[in-house]
């Protein structure tokens, strides 16, 4: 079962891959230079996170994923907007990302700055297109969840806060608010957007919200936890960040050794979660799992 569930995660993240690769193959002409900018953060790489959540949620219902792979991709497009947004001079002002130069570093400031646009806006079309060829009330309300998500009581919101709480500390209820929505909310979305897509009862819908809740959380910690003890080499990215801008996070309210007992018990949470509902959640589990283990 351990190696079906791992083969399955691959296949998926192998498919992300190559749709995102191909959806911006051939495309522009005066205009061609966004799409090389655009793709090439995509084609960087990552875990594939968000898109797997809500492929592996939608499988719990319905095992044909193909009719649902450009709702992923563009839930991946949303968050790598993030990304090239978050690195900017403006923002964090960082280099690497995924082990590869960021966008500005290799395009400059102001097609990093329409790239990130760029991919936010073909996410939305993406889902925009999906709908109105399958024109149904869940599929509708599915998208619009995850057009929430990355919007200002979402992602956009929770940025705006990290960005006013550097050089302060901030209290923990500031702190937590701030990684719901900035992290948490497209992660959680991509859970319960795939439930209300295949059509998941009430009682589904309100443990996978949980779930989210708390899978969006563990991923926080666990990611200050490796900006401390982390590899750059293997993260892809510079460690240490937080505390050379002066953030306020989890490391710094709570102690290393605490935030390694939070995320094991987090996690813990999600797998009991998880093993309440009366569905097929190993690939979930397993990739949960994976999510606490994880290096990078």
């Amino acid at each position: 079962m351990e190696n079906e569930t791992k083969g399955i995660i691959d296949e998926l993240k192998q498919k992300i891959d190559v749709y995102l690769h191909d959806y911006m193959e051939e495309k522009g002409s005066y205009n061609k230079k966004i799409y090389e900018s655009m793709q090439y953060s995509l084609d960087a790489g990552g875990k594939r996170i968000r898109p797997m959540l809500f492929l592996l949620t939608y499988m719990m219902y319905n095992e044909n994923y193909e009719n649902v792979i450009d709702i992923a991709a563009a839930i991946e497009m949303i968050h790598t907007y993030s990304l090239i947004h978050d690195d900017l001079p403006a923002m964090d002002n960082d280099d690497l990302r995924r082990g590869k130069p960021t966008n500005h570093k290799v395009f400059g400031d102001a097609i990093a700055v329409l790239a990130g646009d760029g991919l936010l806006n073909e996410g939305m079309n993406i889902m925009f297109n999906h709908c109105l060829k399958n024109n149904d009330k869940n599929k509708i309300k599915a998208c619009s969840i995850i057009s929430e998500s990355s919007g200002v009581e979402g992602m956009v919101g929770g940025q705006t806060v990290d960005i006013l709480s550097e050089n302060i500390k901030i209290p923990i209820d500031q702190l937590y608010y701030m990684h719901s929505k900035k992290t948490g909310a497209l992660i959680k979305a991509s859970i319960i957007s795939a439930a209300v897509y295949a059509g998941a009862s009430e009682d589904e819908i309100e443990k996978l919200n949980y779930y989210g809740k708390k899978l969006g959380l563990a991923f926080q910690v666990k990611d200050d936890i490796l900006d401390v003890t982390g590899d750059a080499k293997k993260l892809g990215k510079k460690v240490k960040k937080d505390k050379n801008n002066n953030k306020t996070n989890f490391i710094t309210t709570y102690g290393l050794n605490k935030c390694i007992e939070m995320c094991n018990s987090i996690t813990s949470e999600c797998i009991d979660v998880l093993g309440r509902i009366n569905r097929n959640t190993k690939n979930l589990e397993k990739l949960t799992l994976f999510l606490l283990d994880r290096e990078k």
